[in-house]
């Protein structure tokens, strides 16, 4: 069993660890959860049926702002995010979600280009793996990676989402 207490602001469990927070937003995609540790957002899920059941479903002032800005985002009237991300993965996915996070508003890469960009031009397909395994999609913006032939591949939320995300990015992006 689970035990939950409050200690300066934080949810905490029994040890006094931090407990994850999640809150979440209706927009035009759906409802989209957005999760936190204390100090940074941790994870974005579209829908409930994802989320962890012993997250601590809480709205809290990083929870606000990421929500803000995720629907700034939303409505083309925001291009990068400034909220503080914390995404657990290896060192791997790491670079490859830092790369991602580079590739600017409006444009894309494909999965053998991110790769080339991290320095492991034959990592095409673990690419594509730690894209997969991105918990923050949107802030992190995998969905701006697509096939080496311009097609449209996996997206965690669904290629109808990729499809719409990429479409908003393209009505408001200057090219």
């Amino acid at each position: 069993m689970l035990y939950l207490h409050y200690q300066q602001g934080i949810f905490c469990g029994i040890a006094g660890e931090r407990m994850k927070r999640v809150f979440f937003y209706q927009t035009d995609i759906g409802d989209i959860g957005i999760a936190e540790n204390g100090q940074a957002v941790t994870e974005l899920y579209f829908g409930a049926a994802t989320v962890p059941p012993d997250a601590v479903q809480a709205q809290t002032e990083l929870l606000r702002e990421a929500g803000r800005q995720l629907l700034e985002y939303l409505a083309g009237r925001r291009r990068q995010f400034a909220v503080p991300l914390a995404p657990a993965g290896t060192a791997f996915r790491q670079r490859v979600w830092q790369a991602v996070g580079a590739i600017p508003y409006g444009q894309t890469l494909s999965y053998q280009e991110v790769a080339q960009r991290i320095g492991k031009p034959s990592a095409a397909r673990a690419v594509g793996n730690a894209n997969r395994r991105n918990p923050l999609p949107v802030f992190i913006p995998c969905h701006r990676v697509i096939g080496a032939k311009g097609q449209l591949t996996g997206y965690l939320g669904g290629l109808d989402i990729k499809k719409y995300l990429l479409g908003l990015e393209k009505r408001h992006g200057v090219f």
